[in-house]
């Protein structure tokens, strides 16, 4: 399965993607490179959501930098662009989705939820049931913003580095599972 070139449009950058070589996890495909803005982006890396002890998959995850890093901490706190592309390998309804995050903020960020919690239920607001196929995309800018992008159409943006950092660390901090953080970060995708 292939994810389809994108023509996403966060304020006025748009996102494309190049005609290279192609990356694999678990049957999906993201291109090794793509452009946000004006900005050269090169995949980082693809990991795999697993959910309960069963190790249900739910989707691949795929991050683009504009270089590549496995400072997981480096990458949470510079502000720098990011697009982070989720693709859904199985049903997820609204209610777990929105419970998802709400979880990842607190365990990430807890610190910071009081100046973070109106974005995040900005963000909760975009949120959507997910069918095997659909996509979910958080694209940042700095100066700009998250856009939220479901099935390659903009549904909302967020402000602030700060909500980006937080968000990011969602995968990148304590993870929901450690194989996805492993994959994202460039290594085996499993």
């Amino acid at each position: 399965m292939k994810i389809k070139g994108l023509a996403l449009v966060l304020g006025l950058a748009a996102v494309t993607t190049w005609p290279a070589t192609a990356a694999e996890c678990n049957g999906i495909e993201m291109p090794e490179s793509l452009t946000l803005g004006d900005q050269a982006m090169t995949l980082n890396g693809m990991g795999l959501r697993k959910a309960t002890m069963l190790k249900v998959k739910v989707y691949v995850a795929g991050l683009y930098l504009g270089a590549k890093s496995a400072d997981a901490s480096a990458i949470i706190s510079d502000d720098q662009p990011r697009h982070l592309v989720l693709h859904f390998l199985r049903g997820v309804g609204v209610k777990d989705i929105r419970k998802a995050w709400q979880e990842g903020f607190e365990k990430n960020a807890a610190d910071k939820l009081g100046g973070l919690q109106d974005r995040i239920d900005v963000m909760q607001s975009h949120m959507t049931a997910f069918e095997s196929g659909d996509s979910l995309t958080f694209s940042y800018l700095p100066e700009k913003g998250t856009g939220i992008f479901v099935n390659d159409k903009q549904s909302g943006t967020v402000e602030g580095a700060d909500f980006a950092s937080a968000l990011i660390a969602i995968w990148l901090g304590d993870p929901p599972n450690k194989d996805i953080k492993r994959g994202i970060l460039g290594g085996a995708c499993d």
